[in-house]
């Protein structure tokens, strides 16, 4: 049982999707925007929390798989994108911005599973500015989700803000990854 719980932690992120975008389907009067923004932030931050300990979970029990190694990118992935879509529906995210994260996420997953192809997957893991740009998009995205002050700091501006790093950030890691991968592609 132990042993699927990490695969299962991010089937339920996949499936904190559709409720995260349905909250703000819901009539007002069911539920005024304010509750939608603190229940769309809340669900955002347990999906984020799931990814993180799915992971944990499966490098310390040592129960890592190849199926998991596959989902929890992808979950990850669709997560992200799903929440800058909704954002730039609300008017809260620039669509330049999602343009660049999305375009990046599906850029560096194709590049990727090409370098996989050629037995070189190592040449593009995950670097340190990659994880950099993760933590800006998931501490801005829940931050624009909120969309309220906190004791008189304005949430929503440093959400922009971060928003902006975490696209900087997302053409830097990008420009990271290809130019390993072309290094690859010379020696080869």
């Amino acid at each position: 049982m132990i042993s699927h719980l990490p695969n299962a932690l991010t089937w339920a992120r996949i499936v904190m999707i559709p409720l995260v975008l349905g909250v703000y389907f819901l009539p007002d009067a069911v539920l005024p925007m304010p509750l939608k923004n603190l229940v769309a932030c809340g669900l955002f931050v347990l999906a984020a929390v799931t990814d993180w300990f799915d992971g944990y979970l499966a490098r310390r029990l040592g129960i890592t798989s190849a199926f998991g190694a596959f989902l929890d990118p992808v979950a990850d992935k669709l997560m992200v994108c799903a929440a800058l879509v909704l954002l730039v529906w609300l008017r809260r995210c620039d669509v330049i911005l999602a343009f660049i994260i999305i375009g990046r996420e599906l850029t560096i997953s194709a590049l990727r599973e090409w370098m996989a192809q050629l037995g070189k997957s190592r040449s593009v893991a995950v670097s340190f500015i990659g994880k950099l740009k993760t933590f800006a998009q998931m501490t801005a995205i829940p931050m624009l989700l909120f969309q309220q002050d906190i004791l008189g700091l304005p949430v929503s501006l440093l959400g922009e803000w971060l928003m902006w790093v975490a696209a900087i950030l997302t053409l830097w890691s990008m420009a990271y990854y290809m130019n390993r991968a072309l290094k690859v592609l010379a020696e080869a």
